[in-house]
């Protein structure tokens, strides 16, 4: 490169969120940078992961939806809807078996899709090394060689921090937080220190009305339900991040498997003290995904840690994966035939070929976390008080679903069945909304921070998957594109105006249980928008219902507010709520005569029965440019 470039925009971080964000900028016209600090794009996705971490089989995005199709299309085309291939790829029926991939397939269709993007120029093993502001500006960042001593020099009008470490956040000095915050910092009931443990399905009213709630979302459901045991500092904060670990592969197919090499002893581990990975998960050409073993309290060191420090925690981490395997190879205590088992696995030959047969990445699965504009906590992911339905944010750019799922941050049991930090929310965690404030750093304005968001520790729980940051980062790269043509700080770009371009694109903002995000009925889009309004207080947006006095009143001043500047969404979600589903029906001219003068001019006429549907179609295509 030259020693000094100009871009609309420059993406840090070659992971599924940052992949998201510089192809939807390149494809609304910007020129753009993206560097990642391994060999190889794809984050996670090329590094081991093998799964779609969702429990939302619909579309959610374009850029997501358009790698997931195609790396299920590419072992259709290669090997038959008939195959075993095939047959381990597609999404099963229940829990985690969701879509799997081998990750060089990952890789090849990740690098398929950025190469058809002529105005995405990619650069490989650079790290931020310093940073140029001015003002509430970020004005340039100096690139260097990871392994080397080489820099450039690049600026931007807009700069986005998609790495899992939020290293170029850091390096300009927004604030952000790391480990856990105390119940007592935004009164979520599942923060600090905590120990839960598995219970049978409670029947008490709240819990199976959760249940019957849950079962209607038509999400996957996970099993189980955990209670909270309280033990004596119980809620206290501290700086701990939870368990990291390799998410990689073995297989036991002898034309594609190498041994596993020697495996250093790690100091201060006890190898018969960490989980085995007696679990498979099956992948397509006879591999299996393992995610275990974890080692507690050594990953800190990772979070603030230079990439040399970095480097002995992953090797830690790897001489730990090594160790375990090779102990259950030997392992005398095992049955002779799980013996031989363990014995016939060795490392794929044509996975990570470059790296020693080793991911590229380690699953560091909580780093930095932004204090951005608004913050993220376990509150927006659990049922709002007077609504069926998590908060409503008017400014949401992105939807989570995944259920609060952290891994331990300490080794200590006292006797439970999960270790110290495990926070599993299964009956509790309901689809929520991401603010668009999240992603925007409180000091400058033409910086996003996508991957690494403002939330809590407990929060961050449902945020930290890749189907979601893809969701994120492409909302990201639009919400770019906007400001780039606007000559405006992203910052400073009308979220509405956003919202209505994402929803149109068929990018989700509301999570709904009876309307997808595209379709040919007319008013996916328009549903999608108006849920972030708080025109629905549940999940359950019925559109094909017929549209009550009630209701209809409702929304019409909702309208009104919404273009005086002055709506509050969760206000109109509880008299939503309120108002219950039943009443007397209101046709269409009824609810012409209550809307704004300007939005029913331009709504059409007639006496009709107006389902739900219908009229939030009309009022969406309404609403003034």
């Amino acid at each position: 490169m030259n020693a000094a470039q100009t871009y609309d925009l420059v993406v840090y971080g070659g992971t599924p969120g940052g992949l998201a964000c510089a192809i939807r900028a390149a494809r609304e016209g910007l020129s753009g940078l993206l560097v990642t600090h391994t060999p190889h794009l794809g984050g996670m996705l090329t590094s081991g992961l093998c799964v779609w971490d969702t429990i939302h089989e619909g579309r959610r995005a374009p850029i997501y939806d358009e790698l997931r199709a195609a790396i299920l299309e590419h072992y259709r085309e290669t090997y038959g809807e008939t195959s075993e291939q095939y047959r381990a790829a597609v999404p099963g029926a229940v829990s985690h078996s969701n879509g799997n991939f081998e990750p060089r397939v990952a890789q090849a269709m990740v690098e398929k899709l950025v190469a058809a993007e002529p105005s995405i120029h990619v650069v490989r093993q650079h790290i931020p090394s310093a940073v140029s502001t001015d003002d509430r500006a970020l004005c340039s960042v100096t690139f260097k060689e990871f392994s080397g001593a080489a820099t450039f020099d690049v600026s931007a009008a807009i700069f986005a921090d998609c790495s899992y470490e939020g290293d170029l956040m850091a390096l300009a000095g927004e604030p952000y937080a790391v480990g856990r915050e105390s119940r007592a910092a935004f009164n979520e009931p599942h923060a600090g220190r905590i120990f839960m443990t598995y219970q049978q399905e409670q029947q008490d009213p709240e819990s199976q009305r959760l249940l019957t709630l849950q079962r209607a979302l038509k999400l996957r459901q996970l099993p189980g339900h955990y209670g909270v045991i309280e033990t004596e500092g119980s809620g206290r904060g501290d700086d701990l991040v939870q368990a990291y670990n390799w998410r990689t592969m073995l297989t036991a197919d002898p034309d594609n498997r190498v041994p596993l090499p020697p495996a250093p002893a790690v100091p201060g581990v006890d190898l018969t003290k960490l989980d085995r990975p007696w679990d498979f998960e099956f992948l397509p050409n006879q591999k299996f995904r393992i995610n275990r073993p974890q080692l507690l309290e050594r990953q800190t060191e990772y979070v603030e840690g230079d990439w040399a420090a970095r480097q002995r925690v992953m090797d830690e981490h790897w001489n730990a994966f090594l160790g375990i395997v090779h102990a259950m190879q030997n392992d005398p205590a095992l049955k002779p035939a799980d013996r031989e088992r363990w014995q016939s696995y060795g490392l794929p030959k044509d996975e990570f070929a470059d790296n020693g047969h080793r991911p590229y990445e380690i699953y560091a699965r909580e780093t930095r976390r932004l204090s951005g504009r608004y913050v993220f906590t376990e509150h927006d992911a659990l049922l709002a008080p007077g609504l069926e339905r998590t908060p409503v944010h008017g400014d949401s750019i992105a939807a989570t679903e995944w259920p609060i799922d952290i891994h331990a941050c300490t080794d200590q049991r006292e006797g439970h069945s999960l270790q110290e930090g495990k926070t599993i929310l299964y009956l509790e965690t309901f689809p929520g909304q991401l603010s668009l404030r999240t992603i925007l750093p409180p000091r400058l304005d033409n910086l996003l921070v996508p991957v690494c968001c403002s939330c809590t520790h407990v929060g961050w729980g449902t945020i930290r998957l890749e189907p979601t940051w893809m969701n994120i980062g492409e909302s990201a790269g639009q919400l770019a594109a906007f400001a780039v043509k606007a000559k405006t700080p992203p910052a400073r770009v009308d979220a509405d105006r956003l919202q209505r371009h994402l929803t149109k694109s068929g990018v989700m903002l509301s999570y709904f249980s009876d309307v997808p995000v595209t379709g040919d009925d007319g008013w996916e889009a328009a549903m999608n928008y108006f849920g972030t309004k708080g025109f629905f207080a549940e999940y359950a947006a019925r559109p094909r219902e017929l549209l009550t006095v009630e209701t209809g009143t409702i929304w019409a001043e909702a309208s009104a507010a919404l273009l005086a500047g002055k709506l509050e969404p969760m206000a109109v979600a509880k008299r939503i709520f309120a108002a219950g589903k039943s009443g007397a029906p209101m046709n269409l001219n009824a609810f012409r005569r209550v809307l704004p003068p300007e939005l029913a001019a331009r709504f059409p006429t007639g006496e009709q029965a107006l389902a739900r549907g219908r009229a939030c179609q009309w009022l969406f295509e309404s609403l003034p440019a």
